[in-house]
């Protein structure tokens, strides 16, 4: 874990270069990054509300 910003190389300035494609899965991983995604993911498992 470092703070070297959105990429390393030639994608280093921005996200223009990169495909939809890749934006896409970049996005996704962001938000599932975050931690408040997973209070919302624990309170819909059925194991959260079996104990």
């Amino acid at each position: 874990m470092n703070n070297l910003g959105p990429a390393l190389g030639e994608d280093a300035t921005h996200y223009a270069n990169l495909p939809d494609s890749a934006k896409l899965v970049l996005s996704l991983a962001m938000v599932l990054g975050r931690l408040e995604v997973f209070s919302p993911l624990i309170l819909l498992t059925p194991a959260f509300w079996r104990f």
